[in-house]
């Protein structure tokens, strides 16, 4: 790796882990009751009533991740990596539609697009760690076993993948009481 890609993976992956301590404590919060009430309501509806710019920001930096890794740094995409993209790229662009329309009917789309992401990266992830696929790879190029990095013991391409999926759905499901379309529905 060239120092710049090794800095770029060094910062990315620090961003991962932050992110991962961050969505824990944003899971726990919108899990426990108490977010009905005190503090906790009022960081799960600061993270609600932001919801779209904030997974907007992420989807963003996601894909400019994605396509450093494959266009200057050089890794290769394999199939599961385009099938992550596939449930990514388009949300950076509608994220930021609905952020300007304030189209708060988009949540539900990003909901079904990341919980579709979470699953593909999860196998993806299980696959990288040395699980057994049942699917066959059909990548001619870069197979879905292969490990471009490994950052602090776990971070590697598909767990940014899988970081930015469940901090976008995470988003997505925090209480907004300004919406009104999703609660007509």
């Amino acid at each position: 790796m060239t120092p710049l890609v090794q800095s770029v993976t060094n910062f990315l992956s620090y961003l991962t882990v932050l992110a991962d301590i961050f969505s824990v404590g944003l899971l726990i919060i919108l899990i426990t009751p108490l977010r009905r009430r005190g503090w906790t309501r009022d960081v799960a509806v600061f993270f609600g009533e932001r919801a779209l710019f904030l997974s907007f920001l992420v989807a963003l930096g996601a894909v400019a991740g994605s396509l450093f890794y494959s266009n200057f740094a050089g890794f290769q995409p394999c199939l599961l990596c385009w099938w992550q993209r596939i449930f990514l790229y388009p949300q950076a662009i509608l994220l930021f539609v609905a952020f300007i329309k304030k189209d708060q009917l988009m949540r539900l789309h990003s909901i079904i697009l990341s919980s579709i992401g979470i699953l593909i990266s999860l196998y993806h992830t299980f696959l990288q760690f040395g699980g057994e696929s049942i699917f066959p790879c059909a990548a001619s190029g870069a197979t879905c076993e292969h490990v471009y990095f490994l950052e602090y013991g776990y971070v590697t391409i598909p767990t940014m993948s899988l970081t930015v999926f469940a901090l976008i759905l995470l988003f997505m499901l925090s209480p907004n009481p300004k919406q009104k379309q999703l609660r007509e529905l």
